[in-house]
């Protein structure tokens, strides 16, 4: 089975983002992917600071995430948008887990994984402007993104109480998107694609 990791790029404990990963994640689910849904905030990480990791190295919940990102061929991420970008704590936890460690290669919990992207926001674009700066970013350190995204607009009515989207549109894009990610990383995953795709 295709192995996923999903997560929200949100510690908060009602984050928007956090319901939408997890309807994601079942929709994965449904389409046949192994998914493993997990929360940033199990995996709290001081900010990034090359004089720390001189003196007392790379944190432990960096290299839980690390080991846990090698495990998976794909990422399925809900992601905020702050100040039309990245949040603080999913951009921390990338550059915390892409550091070189000994003996493995460059980026090895990203290089040649599967990306799809959400992101959820009370506003009338649904985090979709941060969503660039994260497609760059994972682009950039080795990460296929696919080029379908989805947005969730007014994210605050978007929920019914059993997490269900109330908008029969926006849950089949969503539901297309979590089949794409599972078709696409479990083609990769079988055809002559480099070594890190056949996990």
């Amino acid at each position: 089975m295709t192995k996923i990791l999903a997560f929200a790029g949100s510690t908060r404990r009602d984050s928007l983002n956090k319901r939408l990963v997890t309807f994601a994640a079942a929709k994965a689910r449904e389409a046949g992917g192994e998914v493993t849904l997990i929360d940033l905030r199990d995996f709290a990480l001081p900010l990034y600071d090359g004089d720390l990791e001189e003196a007392e190295g790379v944190p432990a919940n960096a290299t839980k995430l690390y080991e846990l990102m090698k495990l998976h061929s794909a990422l399925l991420l809900s992601c905020p948008e702050y100040n039309s970008s990245i949040s603080g704590v999913l951009k921390n936890a990338i550059d915390w887990v892409s550091r070189p460690r000994q003996g493995e290669p460059p980026l090895a919990a990203f290089s040649a994984k599967v990306a799809a992207l959400l992101s959820a926001s009370p506003g009338a674009l649904g985090g979709l402007r941060g969503l660039s700066q994260v497609r760059s970013i994972l682009e950039n350190i080795g990460v296929l993104v696919i080029p379908n995204q989805v947005s969730l607009p007014q994210a605050h009515k978007a929920f019914t109480d059993n997490g269900e989207l109330v908008d029969e549109g926006l849950a089949k894009k969503v539901s297309l998107l979590a089949y794409e990610l599972v078709d696409v990383t479990h083609k990769l995953s079988t055809s002559d694609s480099p070594t890190q795709f056949r996990q």
